[in-house]
């Protein structure tokens, strides 16, 4: 029986993940979809976090991906940190089976372990709703992507301990690759 197996990416695995990210982001008009070249440029970045760079397998073979990076929350207080989770990707020949919901789920499992506390989005709030996710702007969080609405998401992630500080609120800040999504 063959089952899915979630790890962090390791660099076998940047070949089999651009695939990924090419065939499920695929456009006619593109050579190359903007989410293969914003990883490519997140793997050499301050924001990158191995642990947090997700990868579901199955049968040998990397069919999706979830990806978490660094990004800061600025406030009249300073910059604290956070995550962005994007992009998010499963092979077109194994979509509609739980391995997207798989894989983000790991990340955000990895992402609690490692004491991280909040998680941006810009998606489908029909899906990340499943994971926690409501709108960020509720949440006293703006960004370049606040002014669509819903899917501008956030998720508050549990404490490590029960004295932790409560999540940041202000404006959420992107590395640079993002800016060319």
């Amino acid at each position: 029986m063959t089952t899915l197996r979630l790890r962090p990416e390791d660099p076998a695995d940047t070949g089999p993940v651009r695939r990924v990210l090419a065939a499920a982001f695929a456009r006619p008009d593109v050579t190359t979809p903007p989410e293969v070249v914003l990883v490519d440029e997140l793997r050499g970045s301050d924001a990158w976090i191995p642990e947090l760079a997700m990868v579901a397998e199955y049968g040998g073979e990397v069919v999706g991906y979830a990806l978490l990076t660094r990004v800061r929350v600025k406030s009249e207080q300073g910059a604290a940190p956070a995550l962005a989770l994007g992009p998010v990707a499963v092979a077109p020949h194994r979509q509609r089976v739980g391995h997207g919901t798989a894989v983000v789920q790991a990340a955000l499992d990895a992402a609690t372990e490692l004491g991280e506390r909040l998680v941006v989005v810009l998606g489908s709030p029909a899906y990340y709703r499943r994971f926690g996710f409501g709108r960020a702007d509720r949440m006293g969080l703006t960004s370049p992507w606040s002014g669509l609405g819903e899917p501008w998401q956030a998720l508050v992630l549990p404490p490590a301990t029960s004295d932790a500080a409560p999540p940041p609120r202000g404006e959420v800040v992107f590395p640079p690759p993002w800016s060319k999504v």
